[in-house]
Parts: structure tokens; sequence; C-alpha cells
């Protein structure tokens, strides 16, 4: 057993530096530290006070979210816009002038935005599953109204990626931005979650009661994010007044943190990345083997050219796994990080008006325009 010590445990290597998919990273420190956290108490949670960059109201009241309702207009196509649910909260898709998704799709044309801001995980949220996730995601396209366009970023890009594959009916058009999805193609996130021990994942759901404390996880990150850091995904220099108001920002948003519930975490963990499920085609969603060949309809594809937590390649592979013709699969690499898909000003200039554009644009004349 590791002596007990008042210093944060370290990893011996550095994790993936980008903090968005923390809990596979999270386990090398577990590893070091499971013992010396079974001996504190779990962090008090809090809510956000960190003002919305759109002005929304809240559509829906679900168990796993709030339906954020960011509509500017009623006419024209929806679009839902599902954020990652991992240690940071949804803002991270509105999260400022210049550097919100929410915001680059309004100005591109997209009238009706919506946005799913997940809920940090509760106790008596503890035995939620992912089927919780995509049921609840179910609920929302409903009040939407179906059909629509799913935006999904990250890890909320292999959920819209099932929910496509599982009600092929209910999406028009699917984007997915730094999304992992066939964990056979390697990455330093695939490889550090297939080799720590199952136990690893356990003893962190067992430390939070159920749960997977997001406090803990930022208080123990071996890479706190400096000025550099930020900078680099908010492609922008921070030494002005307003980007030191953005690093501020950034500041606060890090700090506070989301909790997962533990059946949900371990599913993810298990399932997606150490057993390769959705690629795989073996993955049940909603008592449903899922086959990714039935998604049928347009895709766009946006990877980051730096980004460590999933590379260009593990991130536009997605497309040879789908059924949609490949004359409707778009596709783009920005020279970003992971972060900087989401945030970063330049990314915001250039490919998310062009996602924008090619949620508007009638696409069937591509077809008989590639023949």
């Amino acid at each position: 057993m590791a002596e007990k010590t008042d210093k944060q445990p370290r990893p011996p290597d550095r994790a993936p530096d980008d903090p968005l998919l923390w809990p596979f990273a999270a386990a090398r420190l577990a590893m070091d530290a499971c013992f010396w956290w079974l001996e504190r108490g779990p962090a008090e949670r809090g809510g956000s006070d960190l003002p919305w960059t759109t002005s929304n109201t809240v559509a829906l009241e679900l168990a796993t979210m709030r339906l954020r309702d960011c509509t500017q207009t009623r006419s024209g196509q929806p679009a839902l816009v599902c954020a990652p649910y991992a240690l940071h909260r949804a803002l991270i898709a509105d999260f400022a002038p210049g550097h919100s998704v929410v915001q680059s799709l309004q100005q591109g044309g997209i009238g009706q935005v919506y946005l799913t801001d997940w809920r940090s995980a509760t106790p008596d949220m503890r035995y939620l599953s992912i089927d919780s996730y995509l049921g609840d995601l179910n609920v929302a396209v409903d009040e939407i109204g179906a059909p629509v366009d799913l935006v999904g970023l990250c890890q909320g890009g292999w959920l819209s990626l099932l929910y496509a594959a599982r009600f092929p009916a209910k999406v028009r058009r699917l984007v997915l931005v730094g999304a992992p999805v066939d964990l056979s193609i390697n990455s330093a996130l695939s490889r550090l979650t297939r080799n720590a021990p199952e136990m690893v994942y356990d003893q962190l759901v067992a430390r939070g009661g159920g749960n997977v404390s997001g406090e803990e996880m930022r208080r123990f990150w071996s890479k706190t994010p400096g000025p550099d850091d930020v900078a680099l995904a908010l492609q922008r220099d921070l030494s002005d007044a307003e980007g030191g108001m953005l690093l501020a920002r950034f500041d606060h948003w890090n700090a506070e943190t989301l909790d997962l519930p533990g059946t949900y975490y371990l599913e993810i963990v298990n399932w997606i990345f150490r057993e390769n499920r959705i690629a795989g085609g073996k993955f049940v969603a909603l008592g449903r083997e899922v086959d990714l060949k039935d998604v049928k309809v347009p895709v766009f594809l946006l990877a980051g050219l730096d980004d460590d937590v999933v590379p260009a390649a593990q991130a536009l592979a997605t497309a040879g796994l789908l059924g949609t013709p490949p004359a409707f699969i778009a596709a783009a690499s920005e020279p970003s990080n992971h972060l900087g898909l989401f945030m970063g000003a330049r990314t915001h200039a250039y490919a998310w008006p062009r996602i924008a554009k090619w949620l508007r644009d009638d696409l069937s004349g591509v077809l008989a325009r590639r023949a």
C-alpha cells in the first residue's frame, strides 16, 4: 500500500493534456492514489454562476439534462448540439463571443439551435446508464420535433451517432466534431484506457459512492492548463484586456466540474473504449443492437490536426463505418488541438461557418455534380 502523504500524487507519464476526456486519463492517477483517496470524503457539489454567452430558455427539465432553447426564429431546420458529458459543463459549446458553437451556428443562418446541458450526477443518478442518456436525448428530439440536425461534440459525438443509428428517421443530418468512435485506431487515450486494470475504474466509482467525482479528478489532474494552454485552446493572444477576461472565464469554467454516474462511466470505459462495441457493431442501444450502416444521412466530420485526445485519423475513420454514400460525407481537418475544435477563434472563423452552410445547403444535386 502506498504511504499516506499530503502531497498530490502524480502519474509517472503525462496523460493527454486536454482534460475533456478526463475519466480515462484519470485512471493513471487512480493507480497511484486509489488507497489514499479511500480515506478522504467526497467533495461538495455546487451549481454554476457563469453566464451563458447566448440567451436561452430551458425548454425541458429531464433527469439527465436541461434542454436549452437558443432559438432566434422558428423557421428553418432545428439543430441540437449534443455537448460532451465529461469533466466540464456544456458551456464548452457556448463559451464566449467568437468562441461559441451555438453563436457560430446562429450567425451561419441556423435559426433554431438547442443544447444539451447535462446535469452533474447526484447520488440518486448513480445507476443511470448510456441507455438513460439515449432515452432522454430521444425525449428532447421529440420535444423539438423530428427530424433534427444533430451536432455531436467529442463524447457527445458517439452519443449522437448511436442515436442516429437507433432512430434513423429522427435525424436529418449529423455533424461529428472530434468524436471518438473507432477505438481500434491508436491514440494515447485509447492505449491508457486499455492498459489500466479494470479494478482501477471500479475503485474510482466506489470512491465516489457510485459516481465518479469531477472535483477530485480536477484536483488530482496532472497538468492544470496554464495561460499558454488556454491560448492554444482559444486560438488567440491573451495579453490584452479582452484576453485577460477570457483567461479568467476559462479558469472559472475549468474549475466547475461535473460528476458522472458510475454505471454510465463504466459502460463507456468497458463497452466503448476497451471493447470497441460501437465500431464493431456489437453495441446494444435501448434493447436493439445498432449497426452504423443504418446511418445513411449526410454526415460532416471535423477533426483537429493537433488533437492528441482524438487524433484526426481516428475522428475521420468514422466515415468508413457508415451507410451514408461517400458523396454525402463531408470532412475537414483544422490546425487545432481538441478544445480548439469547440472553443478556438480560428476554428469558429473558418470551420464552423462551413458547417452551418453545409447544414443549410440543398444536397439533392450533390450526386449529379459528382457523377
